[in-house]
């Protein structure tokens, strides 16, 4: 069987930068373990698969190790492709997903993602963060899956090495790190080595909880966000109500096709 395969850098605007996703389109589903074996062979961080279901798309996404519950990048990565690549028409596109309708609108020169918000609740600083990470946080605080931890300044963000060992022995799904930004309102890091992936590049999953809490901190509901991984990334953020609105742009890097 030979199938499309797309590999697109989301949340950028020119090649090697952002989030590298695969895309692949199907007519129908492949075995849960024929999917993970095509995302563990991509290593990428992730691997979207997606068939479409009358007036909308259904979307799955797999980790080199597992399969998500939501991907933002990969995502994005699946509406430039379905627009650029696939010649989808009209500016709207419907994602049916494990996190319910999930939509990507065009706007102007950017792709817009519209997802539910994760609202985090505090909790007690935990020393097996601050060993993984060689730095305590400031305050810690847990989401639906994912930690978010805290710091003084974005300096600090750009200096954490963390020792994945440490943190794959954790009970975190994800870890993300934060502060306000220098020229951005705020900057983050994600690690989240119990699923594959040391560290994401940009994540987009990530700002349905970042930027709801950055918006009670900061008293604004528009930011803009910067993801401080090597590859870097640039995200346009709006909350509005419990829906986050997560901007970026996107570029094809390959257009190929696998057998198996």
């Amino acid at each position: 069987m030979k199938l499309p395969i797309f590999q697109a850098d989301a949340f950028a605007s020119s090649l090697f930068k952002g989030n590298p996703a695969a895309v692949v389109p199907l007519t129908e589903w492949l075995p849960d373990l024929i999917m993970q074996q095509i995302a563990l062979e991509n290593n990428l961080s992730e691997t979207a698969f997606f068939i479409a279901e009358e007036d909308h798309f259904h979307i799955r996404w797999f980790t080199p190790k597992a399969e998500v519950n939501l991907c933002g990048h990969a995502t994005l990565a699946t509406a430039h492709v379905l627009f650029n690549e696939l010649n989808f028409e009209g500016d709207i596109l419907q994602f049916n997903s494990r996190s319910g309708l999930l939509t990507v609108r065009k706007t102007e020169d950017k792709l817009q993602l519209d997802f539910p918000a994760d609202i985090v609740q505090p909790m007690e600083i935990n020393p097996a963060f601050t060993d993984a990470l060689g730095i305590e946080a400031t305050a810690t605080f847990k989401g639906r899956t994912d930690y978010l931890l805290l710091f003084e300044s974005e300096e600090v963000i750009q200096q954490i090495k963390p020792n994945f060992h440490l943190l794959k022995q954790t009970d975190a799904r994800g870890i993300m790190v934060t502060a306000v930004g220098r020229k951005n309102d705020f900057v983050s890091r994600f690690f989240a080595p119990g699923v594959g992936v040391d560290e994401d590049p940009v994540t987009g999953s990530a700002h349905t909880t970042l930027v709801p809490f950055w918006a009670a901190r900061l008293h604004k509901t528009e930011m803009t966000a910067l993801q401080l991984s090597e590859r870097g990334g640039q995200l346009w953020c709006t909350l509005i109500g419990d829906r986050v609105l997560i901007a970026g742009k996107a570029i094809t890097y390959l257009r190929g096709e696998i057998e198996i």
